[in-house]
């Protein structure tokens, strides 16, 4: 189900879903107002508004992970620091709402679970006989972005193995945020393709699900920023990897290691986790240069392709981020995005793509119901 609601300030974009009682998901997109307002201003109309939905709309759901879009990161970060403790993986970004505003949040929320912070660092949401490990804000500052990456996997390795889990056997998404990504970008995949290539992701086996994208953190020494979602007790027959050769190639032709896709079957749901993509062909090469219009237009088709792989459509993706080069491009993208997905709970930021060519990309996460009495449950 998806609804919009507005509130005092803020506009809020949720979608739910419930399988047979079990567990229900929840996505929650809150806009703040901006204008004259400033960002204290905002930031608390936005935390005001997430209390409300969760005494009147969640259903007493746990946060899980928290991802705040922030225009000034380096000005801005510390206030959000001090006005929202809570137990969830937490990830600030400095990747500008395009509305006008100085601020947005994602938030994504399950009931009937558990959550706390691990002494390995990482955030433990239980729930059923899985524990769901998530990691947001993850940085350093070594000398360049190939060694903060290297770092970063290394010591998300070490986070792992405190839990009994591996890079291999239990991590199903990242997100890696880079600054500067035109100049940045290419450290990035070479640590993360040694450090895969170590831990034997190969793409004889599998990668793994990812966003590679422009993003501030607070500290502008950091260069790579990385959040993080493993599953403890996964099993492999769980997990399928998504590639639509018909419109897509794989990542490794042109020397990245990521899945395009990645859908994790439960007995009752099946989730879906399509990672940051843009306008490509099956060759690896850019479509429509310098077109956003069509542009947009070929990255729906590619994620569509992607998502019927998984035997999903649009119908049951939760949310959406989307990311552009230009801010010029804004106010046609938003048109073309409130046109066909009027609904679906996304938001639109400012963050140049890993290839300069692209003006586009978006990621998406989606939910089916899926029965399957052979699997365990979520």
């Amino acid at each position: 189900m998806k609804k919009r609601i507005s509130l005092l300030h803020v506009s809020a974009e949720i979608f739910s879903f419930e399988a047979c009682g079990n567990a229900t998901e929840y996505h929650v997109m809150l806009h703040a107002e901006g204008g004259s307002r400033t960002f204290q201003q905002q930031l608390d109309a936005l935390l005001d508004a997430y209390h409300t939905l969760q005494e009147q709309e969640l259903c007493g759901a746990v946060a899980v992970m928290k991802r705040y879009f922030l225009s000034d990161a380096a000005n801005q970060a510390d206030h959000v620091l001090m006005a929202d403790i809570c137990d969830c993986a937490q990830s600030i970004i400095e990747q500008a709402p395009l509305d006008g505003s100085k601020i947005a949040l994602w938030a994504y929320l399950i009931t009937g679970a558990s959550a706390r912070l691990l002494p390995s660092g990482l955030c433990e949401v239980s729930h059923g006989q899985f524990r769901h490990l998530w990691g947001a804000g993850a940085h350093n500052t070594a000398i360049n972005s190939e060694y903060q990456t290297r770092l970063l996997f290394n010591e998300y390795i070490m986070q792992l193995a405190q839990e009994g889990c591996t890079l291999k056997d239990n991590c199903v998404r990242t997100w890696l945020f880079v600054n500067d990504v035109d100049v940045n970008y290419p450290g990035v995949v070479q640590a993360r393709n040694r450090v895969f290539f170590t831990q034997g992701l190969t793409q004889d086996t599998h990668f793994i699900a990812s966003t590679g994208i422009g993003g501030r953190q607070q500290d502008a020494k950091v260069l790579t920023q990385m959040d993080t979602y493993a599953i403890a007790g996964l099993q492999q027959e769980q997990v399928k990897y998504l590639y639509a050769p018909t419109h897509l190639n794989r990542t490794s032709d042109y020397g990245v290691s990521f899945e395009r896709g990645t859908c994790i079957d439960y007995a009752d749901r099946r989730q879906v986790f399509i990672s940051g993509t843009a306008s490509i062909n099956n060759k690896g090469q850019i479509e429509h240069p310098n077109d956003i219009l069509q542009q947009t237009k070929r990255m729906w088709e590619n994620v569509e392709a992607l998502l019927n792989e998984a035997e999903c459509s649009y119908d049951d993706v939760g949310m959406m981020i989307v990311y552009l080069r230009d801010i010029a491009d804004y106010q046609l993208v938003k048109e073309l995005y409130d046109e066909r997905f009027p609904h679906h709970p996304h938001v639109i930021v400012h963050a140049p793509v890993c290839r300069s060519g692209w003006l586009i990309e978006m990621e998406c996460m989606a939910v089916k119901k899926t029965d399957d009495p052979n699997l365990p449950a979520f």
